[in-house]
């Protein structure tokens, strides 16, 4: 593989992005989430207890939550403490390159963590940014803070020798991922996965769909179950091409994964997964081919071309995996072309028991692939460490790469145990310690089993609940949420990387009764109430809402079944986006003091017992408290796509050379303080022989005439001038010595 250092920068600045995108998204909706007039205040979510020690308490629960009590602050205020430091250092690193280092990748690891073990209401895909975020802060580990780092034998300023296996996790990860989604879609037995119709039902049945969304819906059927087929070689058989030798089969699974993770959030609301995946597939990329993408000239680094013979070798390879990947998805999925409806008709063509086999025979492979790509990278980062110049930084080298090589290897081996979850004969087959390991830093959330969309819902119509509420019990009017669905004339959102956490409970909560989402009563305990950080939630402008003026005084909530629209037989849009079907009481009519919602406060836990504290005039709390006036009413999406906008064009500003100024980093030019720096010393011998050589054909060419006149007079004259300019600096010498 290449060099990586512009991809690990990439990777790096992407992080904080979506540090800062995470932070900046659950900062907008504290108030209303975790509030102490909030649906889950955060008070009572983390249980002080005076007998047990600070360590204690952070062993059984990672979080700097436990620290409130000694630094004088309310619950809720370091909430929203936590959350402005991770986005002001976050936004800070995406700004400045120096930021970008391992110091604050952990910090803002630490802060998150310490948010999601408390706060973060489940449900949403936000648990992978724990597990990337411990390679983002092994890839930014600088040899000396703020200091440049130290270059490998060829590689580029910028670049460690341990670069390459911390960069190594990423890609592990990568394919953990994309394999277990595609895995888990088969071994779930879902019908729709099997007979290859769920993309017909999960258009309208995700958890917020985007207006794109109804589009694609309205595709036909055979392209639908086509797109089905992709997405499995995608997922399963692609991931393989990540630990591939040839580069253009690295190259080639990098794009086919760009183009589902595109998809993915063209047609559904997925908050940042989708960029977290996209930054994890920027591991399969190298310096050339970025290069490639800024137009920039390719540098060889002293490498060798390759010979003929290995390079139509390596397109012969290429070309039959690629052959190898068509034909088993034509085998498997028996696609055939249907010449009179212009179609494509494909099926399952094989078994559950024929794909478990399957499974099971290729599980422990993929630990060796992981294994042997694992050791080639730390062999060959050992090698570029004893060709660094000089014992000191030799020896700082050999010391960094025994260090991450080592995190490296233990990361890798608690992963074996989630990821053979995918099957349980290989979970037998691994090393107890490995396990014993795993269940010592599970609380971490250090790696993680995945399997996204892992059974199709809705597929008789999505089910959703609408609350409704009222003044007088006789005349019902809807409460609208900014982003799920409700009005039927509304079109579906797009927020993307903006998680909003209600509107996803709301989906959840419409899948099983009431009484399975104890939050829904305290939803509907608020709004009879009247807070209005929870009225937010729902409508970021207080005018949208129907009772900004008074709260209602009876609220009650339904179940629908809700479709996507139809175009009309003519071939033009309808009116509507939705048509949905009345299906059952979800919430009954309740009001303050009703009995039925006492009884259910009480028995969730959700009763105020007692007001909270009053808040403090310390310092830093009603700093806390000025900025959560500054931002109150803002829609969470156009701020995070603000600072998104704002941070990119920055960057671009910062990194782009003024025109007359050397540009950084580069030899010979300015380097990462902006200072120029010499060339080498036998790059400055070789240029002055060049200019030497350059000067002696010019004078040759004008005694054999080969100038024109002009410009030979132009010629002579720029010789006159330059010698006249250097004998009135000799006669000025002259005088100011005789002087």
């Amino acid at each position: 593989m290449g060099d990586i250092a512009l991809p690990r920068r990439l990777f790096l600045w992407s992080m904080a992005l979506i540090y800062m995108s995470a932070f900046v998204s659950l900062y907008m909706q504290i108030p209303g989430l975790y509030g102490n007039e909030g649906l889950l205040p955060a008070r009572k979510q983390l249980r002080y207890s005076g007998d047990r020690s600070l360590w204690a308490q952070f062993q059984s629960s990672p979080t700097l939550l436990w620290l409130s009590p000694k630094l004088g602050l309310s619950t809720h205020t370091s909430v929203e403490l936590l959350c402005l430091v991770g986005a002001a250092l976050s936004l800070a690193a995406t700004l400045l390159e120096p930021l970008r280092d391992s110091l604050v990748f952990f910090v803002l690891w630490l802060l998150y963590l310490s948010l999601y073990q408390f706060v973060l209401v489940p449900g949403g895909p936000g648990v992978p940014l724990l597990p990337v975020g411990q390679p983002a802060a092994g890839d930014g580990v600088p040899v000396r803070p703020g200091g440049p780092a130290v270059p490998g034998p060829g590689g580029p300023q910028g670049e460690r020798q341990h670069d390459r296996v911390t960069f190594w996790l990423l890609r592990w990860l990568l394919f953990r991922l994309m394999f277990a989604s595609g895995v888990v879609k088969l071994t779930s037995r879902c019908p729709t996965w099997w007979g290859l119709t769920a993309l017909t039902y999960h258009y309208e049945t995700q958890c917020i769909p985007t207006s794109l969304a109804w589009f694609a819906h309205q595709l036909p059927v055979w392209w639908q179950k086509l797109s089905v087929v992709g997405t499995f070689v995608i997922e399963i058989p692609v991931p393989f091409l990540f630990f591939s030798p040839l580069r253009r089969l690295r190259l080639g699974a990098f794009y086919l994964q760009l183009l589902l993770q595109v998809l993915i959030i063209l047609s559904g609301n997925y908050n940042f997964f989708n960029l977290l995946t996209l930054a994890l597939c920027l591991s399969l990329l190298d310096d050339q081919h970025v290069n490639f993408w800024l137009r920039k000239p390719q540098t060889t680094n002293g490498s060798q071309p390759e010979s003929k013979l290995w390079s139509w070798l390596c397109y012969l390879l290429e070309i039959a995996v690629w052959s190898g990947l068509i034909f088993g998805a034509v085998v498997c999925f028996d696609l055939q072309l249907d010449w009179a409806k212009k179609s494509v008709t494909s099926r399952t063509a094989f078994t559950f028991h024929q794909f478990n086999q399957l499974l099971k025979t290729v599980t422990i492979p993929c630990i060796w692939v992981g294994l042997l790509s694992l050791f080639w990278e730390m062999v060959s980062s050992m090698f570029r460490c004893a060709c660094v110049e000089g014992f000191f930084k030799r020896f700082l080298s050999t010391l960094q790469w025994m260090v991450f090589g080592a995190a490296a290897v233990a990361m890798f081996s608690i992963s074996l145990v989630p990821f053979t979850y995918l099957e349980q004969d290989s979970a037998g087959r691994l090393w107890p310690g490995v396990r014993q390991a795993h269940q010592a830093v599970d609380r971490l959330q250090l790696v993680n089993s995945y399997g996204l969309f892992r059974r199709m819902t809705g597929v008789g119509g999505r089910p959703e609940v609408v609350i409704e509420g009222s003044q007088d019990r006789v005349t019902w009017t809807e409460i609208d949420f900014m982003y799920k669905p409700g009005n039927a004339s509304t079109p579906p959102p797009l927020v993307t990387p903006h998680q909003p956490r209600l509107d996803w409970q709301m989906w959840f909560a419409a899948l099983g009764p009431h009484t399975q989402a104890p939050w829904f009563t305290s939803l509907v305990y608020r709004l009879l109430q009247g807070h209005s950080d929870v009225v937010e939630l729902l409508q970021a402008d207080a005018s949208r809402y129907p009772f900004h003026a008074q709260p209602p005084a009876f609220v009650r909530a339904h179940l629908y079944k809700y479709w996507f629209t139809e175009p009309k037989e003519d071939g033009s849009y309808p009116e509507r986006w939705w048509r949905r079907v009345y299906v059952e009481e979800f919430y009954p009519t309740v009001y303050l003091g009703d009995p039925f919602l006492e009884n259910m406060l009480y028995q969730h836990g959700l009763k105020d017992k007692s007001s909270p504290r009053r808040p403090s005039n310390a310092t830093v709390p009603r700093a806390v408290q000025w900025l959560r006036s500054q931002v109150k009413g803002q829609s969470a999406p156009a701020l995070i796509w603000s600072l998104m906008a704002g941070s990119a064009v920055l960057c671009l500003c910062l990194t782009r050379t003024p025109p007359g100024r050397p540009a950084q980093g580069q030899p010979g030019r300015g380097g990462p303080t902006g200072r120029a720096r010499k060339p080498p010393r036998g790059q400055r011998r070789h240029q002055k022989r060049a200019g030497r050589v350059r000067r002696r054909r010019g004078r040759r060419r004008m005694r054999r005439g080969r100038f024109t006149k002009s410009n030979q007079r132009k010629v002579k004259m720029k010789i006159r001038m330059t010698l006249g300019t250097k004998s009135r600096r000799r006669r000025r010498t002259r005088r100011r010595f005789a002087k």
